[in-house]
């Protein structure tokens, strides 16, 4: 059984064209999947729709073989949890609290934490490298800071699908690494992850297949060394990308922007 399984969900704002055309995506336990495309491409409304914070105009998701519409929220928060680009506002509490927030599907009917609750906590602060920052309020820390508190928050929740909507953006190389390998070990430890990311260097070494979306189409799924080609991506990102071949057999390109583009080798010093 999959974990998450979309079919044909089509999705508009309004009255307004779909910004979402039939995408079709099953996400297996142990799987994390890249998400990428141009600005405008749909990631986000297919995040939004796949959470259930977007009604589809048209198709099905399916968490762990139900139908999503037939889910209520707390059940629903069970199943899935996101990791938003931003915060709409700022709440004024402590990261430990807000973290804690992360539980709220599974408290008791009298709306209390239990000690299981505060371990998921701190187990979350821990992984997500927060622990100095707990008690501090959420309006005392870096942009960066923040996005580690946002996946700490889903990490609490415990669910076996994450939904990650460009968590590395505001992140210094280091975190973004370390959020990465955060990823990678959630779905080795059985979760299923789907990230967006406009980072085409460094996130497909972590993942196990990648989504193309352009104008709201799926324009390739497949693993990173099958997607990640010049004949792939230039017709989506256009010709401003440079393609640089890894010495490990079967790995995917390196994919840098570029003001010329092309395919190239590392000199020996890499």
């Amino acid at each position: 059984m999959s974990a998450l399984r979309c079919r044909g969900v089509t999705c508009a704002h309004g009255d307004d064209a779909p910004v979402l055309h039939a995408v079709d995506l099953e996400l297996a336990a142990g799987e994390l999947v890249l998400l990428i495309g141009p600005n405008g491409a749909g990631k986000s409304t297919l995040l939004a729709a796949l959470s259930g914070r977007h009604v589809p105009a048209a198709g099905t998701v399916e968490l762990l073989g139900e139908d999503a519409r037939h889910l209520r929220p707390r059940e629903r928060a069970r199943r899935v949890a996101c990791v938003p680009q931003l915060l709409a506002a700022i709440p004024e509490m402590r990261v430990r609290d807000f973290v804690l927030g992360g539980r709220y599907a599974h408290l008791s009917s009298a709306g209390r934490a239990c000690a299981e609750d505060h371990a998921a906590t701190e187990l979350a602060l821990r992984e997500a490298d927060l622990l100095e920052l707990a008690e501090r309020g959420l309006d005392e820390i870096s942009g960066g800071q923040l996005a580690r508190v946002l996946v700490a928050r889903a990490l609490a929740q415990d669910a076996p699908v994450v939904l990650l909507d460009e968590p590395a953006a505001s992140l210094d190389p280091e975190h973004q690494v370390r959020l990465l390998e955060l990823a990678r070990s959630l779905v080795d430890a059985g979760r299923a992850a789907l990230l967006a990311t406009h980072e085409l260097a460094l996130s497909p070494r972590f993942a196990d297949r990648v989504l193309l979306l352009a104008e709201g189409r799926v324009r390739a799924l497949g693993t990173p060394s099958e997607v990640l080609r010049p004949e792939v991506l230039e017709p989506v990102y256009g010709p401003h990308l440079a393609f640089l071949d890894r010495p490990g057999p079967g790995d995917a390109p390196l994919v840098v922007p570029s003001p010329r583009g092309g395919r190239a080798t590392p000199s020996p010093r890499g």
